[in-house]
């Protein structure tokens, strides 16, 4: 697979915003004063861009929801479950799952910092790491899941989880209707990367 070039315009020709002429330019004087590898941050972009991403979470879920085994597993223990289908690495060793239900809703929150199961969902989003998500999410659970669309029954109980640098949390969401006739690769297809941190739900079948 062609590497990163270092000297092509990321933006295929098009003018370069602000913010990524500086990084352009920090890349440019790192790699110039010999701090950072040009190979290992290709290896890194690379990794990134396509090895690491909410993909390998939805793997995840799908498996948990058409192996009842598997997701035993997954409850019980998370890394080594995780770890089963070739996913893990550093900001995954200490994963904990915790499931939806018609009773209980998870979210899942960093109050302190934004840390987050990078092995499993990728980068984390902006609004996770902003102050007024992890503020509110402990506050009003309900009104910041209203702000994603998502609105839940009065009867419904939200379990708040804060994840820290030891433990990482992610949720298995519960798997929408119709989907009984559907094989794990097309199952894995509907579940969002919203819906594994619990401000979000999986997409309906087609």
């Amino acid at each position: 697979m062609p590497g990163h070039d270092h000297d092509l315009d990321h933006s295929h020709g098009s003018e370069l915003s602000p913010i990524e002429a500086r990084v352009r330019a920090l890349e440019s004087l790192l790699i110039e004063k010999g701090y950072v590898d040009p190979a290992a941050l290709d290896a890194l972009i690379e990794r990134y861009e396509h090895q690491v991403g909410p993909h390998n979470g939805a793997r995840v879920v799908a498996r948990a929801w058409v192996d009842p085994a598997f997701r035993e597993r997954l409850l019980a223990d998370g890394t080594p479950a995780i770890t089963e289908l070739g996913i893990g690495g550093r900001g995954g060793e200490h994963m904990v799952v915790v499931e939806n239900t018609p009773e209980t809703h998870n979210l899942v929150v960093c109050t302190l910092c934004s840390c987050y199961p990078w092995p499993v969902l990728g980068l984390p989003p902006v609004w996770y790491k902003a102050p007024p998500y992890r503020a509110r999410a402990v506050i009003d659970p309900r009104g910041v899941l209203a702000d994603f669309g998502v609105t839940l029954p009065e009867g419904t109980r939200i379990t708040i989880w804060d994840s820290t640098a030891e433990t990482r949390f992610m949720v298995l969401p519960m798997r929408p209707e119709g989907t009984e006739t559907l094989d794990e690769a097309t199952l894995a297809t509907l579940v969002t990367r919203d819906s594994m941190i619990g401000t979000g739900l999986p997409q309906a079948p087609r």
